[in-house]
C-alpha cells in the first residue's frame, strides 16, 4: 500500500511593488504634480493643491516645490524628466512654465525672509504636510504579516528548482562570426573591415559633398544660444543700472539692472524653443540673477551710489542740528566744542546708509547713545581698533560716564543709524 503524497503549496504571492513618484497625464490641473503625489502618497490630491496653494502666497515655498517637482519628476509613461530636456537645449513650453514659477517662488521666498510670523507658519505647514505625506504612504505600502505555515514552509523549500528554456542564440559578432554581403555568417576573404577605400571607388563631388555636411549639421539640431542671450543680459543690466545711477538709490539701481537683466532670460528662453537651444547655464544665471534681485530689495534706501567724506562742527548748542544724515561715505560729526552745561541735555543723531559714522563727544559731558546697525561693528571708546564684532541686525543702548576727576557737565544724547558699516564713539582728549 503506497503513501499518499502531500502536494506541496505554492509559495504566496509577492507583495505589489510601490508605486513609483510619476506626474499624473489625466488627473491634473497645471502640471500634474499633486495629482501624482497624491497617487503616490494615497491622499486625495486637492489636499496637496490647497495646501501648496496657501505657501505659495504666503512664502513662495509652494511656487518653488511645484517649480522643481515639474521639472524633476517625469510624467507616467516616460522615463525623460524636463529638467533631462532643458539640460539638453529642448526647451519646450513646460519646462519653461516651471522654471518661471520656480523663479517667481524664489523671488517672493527671498524677499518674505524678514518677515519671521510668515515664515514661521509656512514652515511648519510644510512640515505637517510632509508628515501626513509620509504618514499615508507608509500606511498603504505596509503589507500583512501573514507568517507560513512550517509544514508548507518545508514543502516549497524541497520543491525541484523550476524548470527554465535554453538560452536563445546570441545574434553573430563582427569579431567573432563576421557578416558578409549577402547576410550569413562566415571568414572574411580578406582586406580590411573598415579603412581606406578601394583603388576604383569613383571621386566624390562637391554637391555631395555639401549635402553631407548640410546633413551633419541638421543632425546636431539648432545652434546654441546661450552666450547670445548673456551678453544682452549683461548689457540690459549695465544700461538699468547706469541709467539709475545719478538719481536713484544704490538698491533701486541694482533692482533696476537686475530686473531688466532677468527680462532678457526670461525672454531668451522663450525664443529658445523657437529659434535655438539654451543650457543649464542659462538656467542657473536666471535663478542667481532672480536672487540678486530680491537681495538688492533688502538694501537700505538710504544707500546712494556716490561715496563721500563729510564733517560735521558745530560750534554751539544753537549750531546742533536733530540729524545728520549721509549717503555713502564717511561722516565725522565733531562735538567737542560745545559746552552743554550741568543738568541740561542735548540730544542729536547721525545716519549713514553704507560706510562709516564717526562721533567725536566732549570730554566731561555723560553720553547715552543708541544704536541700530543693519550689518556692522560698534566701537566705544577705550576698545581696541582690531577688535571688530559684525552683527546683523544689532539694536542696544550705552551709557558713557565721563573720566573721573572731570568737572561736572550736562548729558547728551546720540541716536546712530548705520546700514552697512561701522559706528565710532569717542571722546575728545580735552
Amino acid at each position: 500500500m503506497s503513501t499518499p503524497t502531500e502536494t506541496p503549496l505554492a509559495p504566496p504571492d509577492p507583495a505589489p511593488a510601490a508605486p513609483q513618484l510619476r506626474r499624473s497625464s489625466r488627473n491634473k490641473v497645471i502640471g500634474g504634480v499633486c495629482g501624482g503625489l497624491g497617487r503616490y502618497c494615497d491622499l486625495d490630491p486637492v489636499i496637496f493643491r490647497i495646501a501648496l496653494g496657501v505657501l505659495s502666497v504666503t512664502g513662495g515655498l509652494g511656487l518653488v516645490f511645484y517649480g522643481f517637482a515639474w521639472l524633476i519628476v517625469p510624467v507616467e509613461g516616460e522615463d525623460e524628466n524636463e529638467a533631462r530636456r532643458l539640460l539638453t537645449g529642448r526647451v519646450e513650453g513646460a519646462a519653461l512654465v516651471a522654471v518661471l514659477m520656480a523663479l517667481a517662488g524664489c523671488g517672493i521666498f527671498l524677499t518674505m525672509l524678514r518677515n519671521g510670523s510668515v515664515m514661521t507658519f509656512a514652515v511648519l505647514l510644510a512640515l505637517l504636510l510632509a508628515g501626513a505625506a509620509a504618514w499615508s504612504q507608509r500606511r498603504s505600502t505596509t503589507p500583512a504579516d501573514t507568517p507560513l505555515d512550517p509544514v508548507a514552509a518545508q514543502a516549497v523549500a524541497d520543491a525541484p528548482p523550476e524548470t527554465k528554456a535554453p538560452p536563445a542564440p546570441s545574434p553573430p559578432s563582427w569579431w567573432r562570426d563576421p557578416i558578409v554581403k549577402d547576410g550569413t555568417t562566415g571568414p572574411v576573404p580578406g582586406g580590411y573591415l573598415w579603412g581606406p577605400a578601394e583603388a576604383d571607388t569613383p571621386p566624390v563631388s562637391k554637391a555631395t559633398r555639401k549635402a553631407a555636411k548640410a546633413a551633419v549639421r541638421a543632425s546636431r539640431g539648432p545652434r546654441p544660444i546661450g552666450g547670445l542671450i548673456f551678453l544682452t543680459a549683461l548689457l540690459a543690466f549695465g544700461a538699468g543700472f547706469g541709467g539709475a545711477w545719478d538719481h536713484q538709490p544704490l538698491g533701486t539701481g541694482l533692482q533696476i539692472g537686475f530686473a531688466a537683466a532677468l527680462g532678457v532670460f526670461a525672454l531668451g528662453l522663450m525664443l529658445s524653443s523657437f529659434l535655438g537651444r539654451t543650457g543649464f547655464g542659462t538656467v542657473f544665471l536666471a535663478v542667481l540673477t532672480a536672487a540678486l534681485l530680491a537681495g538688492s530689495a533688502a538694501l537700505p534706501k538710504s544707500i546712494d551710489s556716490h561715496w563721500a567724506r563729510t564733517d560735521w562742527t558745530p560750534a554751539a548748542i544753537s549750531d546742533v542740528r536733530p540729524g545728520y544724515h549721509l549717503g555713502t561715505g564717511v561722516g565725522t560729526l565733531d562735538l567737542s566744542r560745545i559746552a552743554v552745561p550741568p543738568g541740561q541735555t542735548v540730544t542729536t543723531g547721525a545716519e549713514v546708509g553704507a560706510g562709516k559714522a564717526k562721533v567725536v563727544v566732549p570730554k566731561d559731558v555723560t553720553v547715552k547713545v543708541s544704536f541700530d546697525m543693519g550689518l556692522g561693528d560698534v566701537r566705544l571708546p577705550g576698545e581696541k581698533p582690531d577688535d571688530i564684532h559684525v552683527t546683523p541686525g544689532e539694536k542696544r543702548t550705552a551709557t558713557l560716564a565721563p573720566p573721573a576727576g572731570a568737572k561736572p557737565a550736562g548729558t547728551l544724547e546720540l541716536h546712530l543709524k548705520v546700514g552697512v558699516g561701522q559706528v565710532e564713539v569717542d571722546r575728545a582728549a580735552s
